[in-house]
Order: structure tokens, then C-alpha cells, then sequence
């Protein structure tokens, strides 16, 4: 790694608000060089902080979004199988048919290996994959290297990327994988640190819309039996929702049953039950 990689460091950026912890924990790994696992229920800001680094420190990001159906070498690679027989079948390709390099086409992991610059590479959702999944790329970041069997070539990484993965806690991770990473829980924001947040989307936001909303949203994220409770990004919408709307009245927002509760809840049987808790405050 560089001085000038290693003198970059992350300190927030323009809509992301950090505390101390996670901001130091994510420069460690940096100069540990050492993939970062993220935790935290769905909208605690885990995937924005990959987008974070990367404005903060001017890196290209890639995105990995892990299927529970994806094998590795799909993110390392992929031969074009298809293309290749097209292109013998009716010859009027520019391509050589016998350059079985000209049909091989890089997956999200190969892209930051061979990137001209250091990338962040974001592996987003690896609870998704399997443990096999998980071990063999940690594997392949750990050695930054990984073979193409249909050419015999070895592609070593160029820069070794910045690497954050996020599990949203669906299924336990290997203890091996575990052990090859740093880790940071990054907790749902308490009222405070969610003021904050909000200042930074809506910095000129009126103090009783501000109040009255957070009041009445975590009250909703405490509604008895909700499968997906709302998270910063809903609350952001729904305060959008609330300012475009000329007939609303913020000191209502708290009372009865609050406006544009589909933009909180966005699964049936919750949105039912946010309605009926209103139901109930109004009695």
C-alpha cells in the first residue's frame, strides 16, 4: 500500500453520518488490509457506508449483490460459452474463435482485481450464499489471486480493493469466515443520532415536523408483531412525503392514525397492523 493510500483516511461523507467507533473501524481494516463484515438489521446504513468510502477517498465502487443461488465463479468470472459458439456457428464476428481469452468477461471480484485504480468493493448480503460460497472467497481475497481454468492464467489483483461485506444476520456465518475479518454491528440510530441524519437530508427541516416525525416513528417501530419494521430510509421518504404535502398539519402527525403509513410499511400484513395500533391510539 501507498503513503498517499495510507494517509487517506475516512471520516464521513456529505450524507452519511459515523460515529467514532465505526469511523476508526474502518480504517483499521484499511491499513490492516483486512475485509470489514458489517451487521445490522435492514437500513442501518451497512451499503451506503461502501458508497461512503468510496466518495470520501474518490474510489470506484463495485457492487457484488450475493444470490443464494450464486457460485463463486460467477464473481470471480465468466466464459462466454454462448457468444463463442455463435461465433463459429455463423462467422462474422472480429473475433478470433480459437482466442478463448476474447470470450472471457470478469465478475464483480475480477473487475476490482484488474481495475487500473484501488476500487472499494462492496460484497453486499454474503448471508445469502452458502458456506462453501463464503470460505472459498474469502480464499480468494485473502491470496488476491484466482485461476482461470479455461485458459490457464492466474489474475492477480493489480491494488488491492477495500474490501466492506454486510450480513443482515439471516443465517450464521462459518467461524472461519468470521475469524478472517474485522467486524462492526452497526445498531439502529438512537433519536439523537437520527436527528442528525435528518439534518443532513433536510437542513432546513422545521423543528416541530422533525420532532413530531421521529416521535411518531420510533413509536411505529415498536408496533407489536411487525415483520419488517421501518427503517432511516422509510422515515427520509415519509418526511418527504409529509413536507410535499400542503394539507399537513404537523402536530397531528403523532395523533390518530399518521399519513402515508404505505411508505413506512411496505408488507401487507404490517401495514394492517400499524393501521389498527393507530386505531387504538385514537380511542
Amino acid at each position: 500500500m501507498s503513503n498517499q493510500e495510507t494517509s487517506n483516511r475516512f471520516t464521513g461523507a456529505s450524507r452519511y453520518v459515523l460515529d467514532d467507533e465505526l469511523a476508526k473501524i474502518v480504517n483499521i481494516s484499511m491499513a490492516l488490509e483486512m475485509p470489514l463484515l458489517l451487521k445490522g438489521e435492514p437500513g442501518t446504513g451497512k451499503t451506503m457506508l461502501a458508497h461512503a468510502i468510496a466518495e470520501t477517498l474518490g474510489m470506484p465502487l463495485i457492487v457484488l449483490n450475493v444470490k443464494s443461488s450464486m457460485k463463486l465463479v460467477e464473481a470471480l468470472y465468466q466464459y462466454d460459452t454462448l457468444t463463442r459458439l455463435n461465433d463459429s456457428r455463423f462467422g462474422d464476428s472480429k473475433r478470433d474463435v480459437s482466442r478463448i481469452e476474447d470470450y472471457i468477461r470478469m465478475g464483480k471480484i475480477g473487475q476490482a482485481f484488474t481495475a487500473a485504480a484501488r476500487t472499494v468493493l462492496l460484497i453486499d448480503e454474503i448471508d445469502k450464499a452458502d458456506t462453501d460460497f463464503q470460505d472459498d472467497m474469502l480464499d480468494v481475497l485473502d491470496q488476491m489471486e484466482f485461476d482461470i481454468i479455461e485458459i490457464d492464467k492466474t489474475v492477480s489483483a493489480r491494488h488491492r480493493p477495500v474490501i466492506i461485506i454486510t450480513s443482515n444476520a439471516k443465517k450464521d456465518l462459518s467461524d472461519p469466515f468470521l475469524g478472517r475479518c474485522n467486524f462492526h454491528h452497526i445498531a439502529f440510530p438512537d433519536p439523537d443520532m437520527m436527528r442528525r441524519i435528518l439534518r443532513v437530508h433536510f437542513p432546513s427541516l422545521d423543528k416541530d415536523l422533525l420532532e413530531n416525525s421521529i416521535a411518531a416513528f420510533y413509536r411505529m417501530r415498536q408496533i407489536d408483531g411487525v415483520e419488517k419494521r421501518p427503517a432511516t430510509r422509510e422515515l427520509i421518504n415519509w418526511i418527504r412525503a409529509l413536507k410535499a404535502d400542503p394539507d399537513c398539519k404537523t402536530a397531528q402527525i403523532g395523533k390518530g392514525e399518521p399519513p402515508y403509513l404505505g411508505i413506512l410499511f411496505k408488507k401487507s400484513q404490517d401495514y394492517q397492523r400499524a393501521r389498527e395500533a393507530a386505531a387504538r391510539r385514537r380511542l
